[in-house]
């Protein structure tokens, strides 16, 4: 009961006194009297200079009260408090409101619940008012951290935790609110502050359950789950935050996240962390998104030597991120985003390669399959994050993220790729080359580029088309699916899938323009190279059924996209050399391989003979395809594809209707106005230091030549051998007669040059007047006088690799590989 004074002494004391004291009454659960708080109210609006006196005479009652825990009192107070504050909007408010807020102090500084609730309400209340002026020397700093302990309340009874718990976010609420709306907010954001606030929010959001499950914008919480449920009230007040977060702030208010998420092991499962930031993402306003995204990176770096699985939930964090920034402004972050995370791609799979190749034998033993498992989970994000961001790019964005990908693919023997690859070792080297490619690919989907040059220019093709040469079946289909995502504009892909020969390809509605002028310069400048890689990459010894099916959607996707009359005719003579190079099987492939070639062969000769339309063109692949369906089904994509197919035991002995006659498609072809002349030219793919590159052997290096010298005229005593074997390398040293190193690298380069870009008619000319002079040199070295007799008096026989080419006269001989060399 409040102390009571006499009639004299009440009335020698101040009005304000006397006016507050009327307002308490004798009994607490009366409650506040409210006739006597309607006159200390008119008081204080009729003389707005007593505030600060009325103001701290209620602290003192109140003070004294929470002291002997006279809580009916205390509740007077706060209520009369309150009305007060809602009543006077004046200047001299502001000596009130420090009044009020140690009083609130006083209240949260209490054990009891009760109290500190009631403290609690009354800062929201007093937060929810716009003051006139703002306050330059007033701080929250004590009801940011009063608020956050209360967050983490461990009370033992539960109702009574969870509504500490409320009260507390409520506050941080009202003092963001107070503080953002103030002159002074920035202090609000400072980093002791945030530190604070941000895992107070998070601790209380961490209950709810399915948080990652929802598609889109999380939704906003309703007002009855506002007031109930802590993890709700917290996530709004976490978008709140967010939302009024301006540019500068941004970093304050998301690294306490990192710091909480780290603390808490929450990346390993990452849920949790996938819905805190895709609320962050969905809060703060679209031009920060890239703040967000480089703060992720940076974690994603201070991480680097954590679990793979932690490693593994910070980039499906940002993958998350990336998915919402894509839709608005990325911002300057793209080379940084992907630069980073090749890195990380790097770092994994060294991680990786380690694990296998070194460690304990017994721990090895034991985690290396686990960690491997884990590692990959990690290659597999930063991919699908790649590919991701990579497809949400404009064209000119994506242009040039293929192009600083595809630096970084390692190729043997060469350094022109930027990418580390001292530690990884063959192994290592090669898993990174594929999760680059995969990279790329992921990058390429759904690419369109209105000209063929804009998808694939010559900076980016030949780094492109070089894992192609590789001797491993995963990195050639990778490419070839590279290759296809650029060229295919019309997206035609999907209809050829499958290798097979088609009845009717009119019923594939295949999508195709009118070849432009820029595609058309494109195949007389890169075509050559398409065609020789194309061809070698038929003839790999490690090919699987995926391998030609690529091979014949890229010869369908070329026809369809880049192919005119000449480039369908170079195509034609790839095909024909593709089935002689099975026929007469050079490389010794596996009887598997040779009857896969000549199906892709067939399913593409069908597939070009419809596509230009030539009757009788048509007429002759049908015919021979009916024959192989009778007599030999294992030439067919349909049967040498499938499980337990019969293979024959050679191909020698079948019989020329079995196969694609050249004579025949040139007179049916020339019979519609295509210029046939260079069908009867065998196909023959260039040499280029490619081979090298790319640890095949050279075609020129397995060549010799045997001459056979069995004149008439010379005697049998004099002869001391009829075989003599001269190699390349003393036939090059024979004809080299400047001696100089350098100027030889700089012709070798020329030519390879000129056989990339010059038209096929010029090589051709080229090639046969070298041949005749190589003729002449050749003579000379072996002193012999080549006149053209009746009948021819001596041979030579040109060996490559395995085959035997068919002797003829000396003086008629040609060397066109030596001269394509």
């Amino acid at each position: 009961m409040p102390t009571r004074v006499c009639c004299c002494c009440s009335a020698l004391r101040p009005r304000y006194k006397r006016l507050v004291d009327n307002i308490f009454p004798e009994d607490p659960k009366d409650g506040l009297v409210k006739a006597d708080m309607e006159k200390l109210t008119f008081y204080a609006v009729s003389a707005p200079e007593k505030l600060d006196r009325i103001g701290s005479y209620l602290a003192e009652r109140l003070s004294r009260d929470v002291v002997r825990h006279r809580t009916g009192y205390v509740l007077i107070a706060m209520e009369a408090l309150d009305q007060l504050l809602m009543a006077c909007h004046s200047q001299s408010i502001k000596p009130f409101v420090e009044s009020f807020l140690h009083m609130v102090a006083k209240l949260l500084e209490s054990g009891e619940p009760k109290l500190q609730v009631l403290g609690t309400n009354s800062f929201v209340k007093f937060a929810n008012i716009e003051e006139d002026t703002p306050s330059y020397h007033r701080r929250y700093d004590f009801f940011v951290s009063r608020f956050s302990a209360m967050c983490h309340s461990y009370h033992s009874d539960p109702e009574t935790r969870t509504e500490i718990r409320i009260a507390g976010i409520r506050g941080i609420q009202g003092v963001v609110r107070k503080t953002v709306n103030d002159e002074l907010r920035a202090t609000i954001w400072e980093p002791q502050h945030m530190d604070k606030i941000v895992p107070s929010l998070l601790f209380n959001m961490q209950k709810i359950e399915e948080a990652d499950s929802r598609i889109g914008p999380p939704p906003s919480p309703s007002a009855a789950d506002k007031e109930e449920n802590p993890a709700v009230l917290a996530e709004n007040c976490f978008r709140e935050l967010l939302g009024r977060a301006s540019f500068g702030n941004m970093n304050n208010a998301v690294r306490p996240v990192f710091a909480h998420l780290d603390h808490h092991k929450l990346w390993d499962p990452n849920e949790f962390a996938v819905h805190c930031f895709k609320i962050i993402m969905y809060s703060i306003q679209a031009q920060y998104s890239h703040h967000v995204i480089q703060e992720i990176l940076g974690h994603l770096d201070a991480c680097k030597k954590d679990s793979p699985r932690v490693r593994a939930g910070i980039i499906q964090v940002l993958l998350e991120a990336v998915a919402i920034a894509a839709k608005g402004s990325i911002g300057p972050t793209v080379l940084e985003v992907f630069n980073t995370l090749l890195k990380h791609l790097r770092l994994s799979v060294e991680f990786e390669a380690n694990d296998l190749q070194g460690g304990p034998i017994g721990n090895a033993n034991l985690n290396t399959s686990s960690k491997d498992s884990d590692e990959k989970i990690v290659q597999n994000a930063i991919i699908q994050t790649i590919g991701f961001f990579g497809s949400n790019l404009p064209d000119y964005q994506r242009s040039e993220i293929m192009m600083f990908i595809m630096g970084k693919v390692p190729v043997f023997g060469t350094s022109t790729h930027t990418l580390d690859i001292s530690q990884l070792g063959d192994l290592g080297t090669r898993r990174i080359q594929i999760m680059l490619l995969r990279s790329l690919l992921m990058v390429t989907s759904g690419y369109k580029a209105k000209t063929i040059v804009t998808a694939l220019p010559g900076s980016f093709l030949d780094p492109l088309l070089s894992p192609s040469l590789m001797e491993d079946y995963e990195l050639r289909q990778l490419v070839l699916e590279v290759m296809h995502n650029l060229m295919d504009r019309h997206d035609n892909r999907a209809k050829l899938r499958g290798i097979r020969i088609i009845p009717d390809v009119a019923d594939l509605k295949i999508k195709r323009e009118k070849i432009c002028r820029q595609d058309t310069s494109f195949m007389k400048k890169n075509g050559q190279q398409l065609y020789r890689h194309i061809y070698l990459g038929c003839k790999e010894e490690d090919n699987v059924h995926k391998n030609y099916e690529l091979l014949y959607t890229s010869l369908a996707l070329i026809t369809i996209e880049l192919a005119n009359e000449e480039v369908v005719i170079d195509l034609i003579r790839l095909a024909i050399a593709l089935q002689d190079s099975a026929i007469i099987n050079e490389d010794n492939l596996p009887m598997f391989h040779r009857c896969g070639i000549m199906a892709l062969v067939a399913a593409y000769l069908n597939f070009v003979s419809q596509m230009i339309a030539v009757p009788a063109f048509c007429q002759h692949v049908s015919k021979v395809i009916e024959i192989r369906t009778m007599e030999a089904p294992y030439f067919l994509p349909e049967h040498i594809f499938r499980d337990k197919c019969m293979l024959p035991k050679s191909l020698e002995k079948h019989d020329k209707n079995l196969y694609f006659l050249t004579n025949k498609i040139a007179e049916s072809l020339g019979g519609s106005g295509y210029s046939v002349e260079r069908l009867s030219v065998p196909y023959v793919p260039q040499v280029t230091d490619e081979d090298r590159l790319s640890r095949r052997k050279s075609i020129v290096d397995t060549v010799s030549i045997q001459v056979d010298i069995l004149p008439n005229s010379i005697p049998s005593d004099d002869v001391v051998s009829n075989t003599e074997e001269i190699t390349f390398e003393a036939l090059k040293k024979a004809i080299d007669t400047s001696g100089m190193e350098e100027q030889e690298k700089e012709k070798r380069r020329l030519v390879i040059e000129k056989f990339q870009k010059a038209p096929f008619e010029e090589i051709a000319a080229q090639c046969e007047s070298k041949a005749n002079l190589l003729h002449d040199r050749l003579a000379q070295i072996l002193e012999l006088t080549i006149r053209p007799p009746p009948s021819p008096s001596g041979t030579l026989t040109i060996t490559s690799g395995h085959a035997q080419y068919q002797s003829v006269p000396v003086y008629e001989m040609k060397f066109p590989d030596l001269c394509v060399y």
